[in-house]
């Protein structure tokens, strides 16, 4: 093959639907699988690829997103929660292992102190694909430990933005080439991208999302994430940063989740497509050439992160040493990022192409020995008796406390009642609604509400639905209403679903379902014929029992009629029999007092 695009898409399909699953299977994850096929089918393996550089160009757009998305994550109040944990013990890992293993690059390697600097950072960080998937896999993202590593891993995003950023003016300090012209070229471009951003981007979603146009919305999100990378990479930054920064200016708004589901998608492919570029890069005569080097790079590269996280996580994490031992264990390894720092390093001229591949070689092994290592780990660990230990790191449970506990699809007047109740309550909870106009409004009174479509998988897991309790579906139109069940109740079978219904086959549907229905009018329709009964002369406390005996009996019939609503003859039947024993059922209250008429039934409420 010479690398041609059908060439290509069908080397990328392949790693996703053979390498991928078999990779999983064995617990290995998605990331090695890309970097393995890349490898072997390369021109330095296989030789199936020969021109991989061209795909890296293209692939490198994922990065980008995968930066966007970070910062749409990333909200001040985020930040604000995660503090202690995220520049605390973050901060330290990243300053610690950057020294000591740019110490070692400047006294081993004989290197210059700038390029020292950024191979020391670039291996400071940790892969946050392979390391979340492996949390998430074994399901430990909420242990003491889990938690901190997250922490850490956010940290090393942040601080991959400014080394990449800095990257280039480092070599143009290195060829006496920086001048007060650069810095102040790039700060301005900052302010430009951030103030800018913060009049027009919110401005621009707006007259987007009233089209209701999913395309024209995708286009507009691509259009915003391309073109901050295009101008800060115009203004000789990284690209890189333009989206992040992007991602932070938009991660408030009220479009922030659906903006995340747009991108999410081609994040995923083109950072498999990255990976797989990676793979290809990775000069495997060189490795075979030099297996001592690259073997020695590896052990001292896992050591020293792991005696540094192991450190940080007894003091000041606070965890125990079993604990201490498992963040150690999922975050010693080295990072994506360290393949586009490096990169980027080469194309500025800090590194050469020789040393890139050896590090390139010593991540890219490193990502592929740390699921094994820790399944290892973890089976050593498991034949020692567990203590019991209260985590203890600075209350980092508060994280999990402002996960929403609730989400609400559609905020009508029916959505904003329990919104509102839930507010009163200071119960967290993530409200979506697919009218623009209905969020700006909304949003001026200060509710949580984001725009969006409930009926789209990608958006409820943008919105944090695994982590919610009770999903409230108060959505007016009854086919999106239903549509909106069904996939929530496909997505997480388990969860309580309490559901609007406009009358009683629109309950029955919702109830087929597993959803609990109520219907709109209902509650509303008895409280006034209750006060009708009263205004006409009935004592008030025969009024309330009155009305409690209708909505039992009611409620009865709904659940019978339930079972036959698609036999008409049936239903009809059953109302007329009920009506029957409606009657009979206050047929002695009746008698007792001829003052007021009984009320009929009213199936269709």
């Amino acid at each position: 093959m010479h690398g041609s695009g059908l060439e290509l898409a069908l080397v990328f399909l392949l790693a996703a639907t053979l390498a991928v699953p078999l990779f999983k299977k064995f617990g290995l994850g998605a990331v090695l699988a890309y970097l393995v096929t890349g490898a072997v089918l390369g021109p330095y393996g296989l030789s199936l690829v020969s021109d991989a550089d061209r795909i890296l160009n293209a692939a490198e757009i994922g990065v980008v997103m995968m930066l966007f998305v970070i910062g749409l994550e990333l909200s001040p109040q985020r930040l604000k929660v995660m503090r202690k944990p995220v520049f605390g013990a973050g901060g330290l890992q990243v300053l610690l292992s950057a020294v000591a293993l740019g110490g070692l690059a400047l006294t081993v390697m004989d290197m210059h102190w700038k390029t020292a600097l950024v191979v020391g950072l670039g291996l400071a960080l940790s892969s946050t694909a392979v390391s979340l998937q492996l949390l998430s896999e074994r399901k430990e993202l909420t242990t003491d430990y889990g938690r901190l590593g997250f922490a850490i891993l956010l940290f090393q995003d942040l601080a991959a933005i400014p080394l990449l950023a800095a990257i280039p003016l480092l070599a143009g300090a290195k060829n006496e080439t920086l001048s007060w012209t650069m810095v102040f070229q790039a700060v301005g471009a900052i302010a430009i991208v951030v103030f800018g951003g913060r009049l027009l981007l919110r401005q621009i979603f707006r007259v987007v999302a009233r089209t209701r146009m999913p395309e024209v919305f995708t286009a507009s999100a691509l259009l915003v994430v391309l073109g901050t990378a295009w101008f800060m990479q115009l203004a000789g930054l990284s690209a890189g940063l333009g989206a992040f920064l992007a991602g932070v200016i938009l991660s408030d708004s009220e479009f922030r989740h659906e903006l995340e589901s747009q991108i999410e998608p081609f994040k995923g492919l083109l950072l498999g497509l990255f990976f797989i570029a990676v793979g290809m890069d990775i000069d495997l005569d060189r490795v075979a050439a030099e297996p001592q080097i690259i073997a020695a790079g590896v052990a001292v590269l896992l050591a020293v992160k792991f005696s540094i996280l192991y450190l940080l996580g007894l003091r000041p994490g606070k965890l125990a040493p079993r604990a201490a031992l498992m963040l150690a264990g999922v975050l010693w390894l080295g990072g994506e990022f360290a393949f586009v720092v490096f990169s980027e390093a080469v194309r500025v001229g800090l590194l050469d192409d020789p040393t890139r591949d050896r590090l390139v070689a010593v991540v890219g092994v490193s990502m592929a020995m740390t699921p094994l290592l820790l399944i290892a780990m973890s089976k050593l660990l498991a034949r020692v008796k567990k203590p019991v230990v209260k985590p203890e790191f600075d209350k980092i449970e508060e994280i999990d406390a402002q996960q929403p506990q609730v989400l609400i699809a559609g905020m009508g007047r029916f959505g904003q009642i329990v919104a509102r109740l839930l507010t009163a309550q200071r119960i967290p909870f993530v409200a979506l609604e697919h009218s623009p106009e209905q969020v700006e409004d909304m949003r001026r009174f200060g509710s949580r509400i984001y725009y969006g479509d409930p009926t789209r998988p990608e958006l409820l897991r943008a919105a944090g639905a695994q982590h919610v309790k009770v999903f409230v579906i108060a959505v007016d139109d009854t086919e999106t209403n239903i549509k909106a069940t069904r996939l929530i109740r496909r997505m997480y079978p388990k969860a309580l679903i309490l559901a609007r219904a406009r009358n009683r086959r629109h309950a029955w549907r919702l109830m087929d379902l597993g959803a609990e229905a109520f219907r709109e009018t209902f509650g509303t329709s008895l409280e006034l014929g209750e006060k009708v009964l009263v205004a006409l002369g009935l004592p008030p406390e025969t009024a309330a029992d009155h009305t409690k005996r209708f909505r039992t009996h009611d409620e009865k019939l709904l659940r019978a009629q339930h079972l036959i609503y698609d036999d008409d003859v049936a239903v009809v039947q059953t109302a007329r029999d009920a009506r029957a024993d409606l009657e009979k059922l206050f047929e002695a209250d009746v008698s007792d007092s001829d003052t007021v008429e009984q009320p009929k039934s009213s199936e269709q409420a």
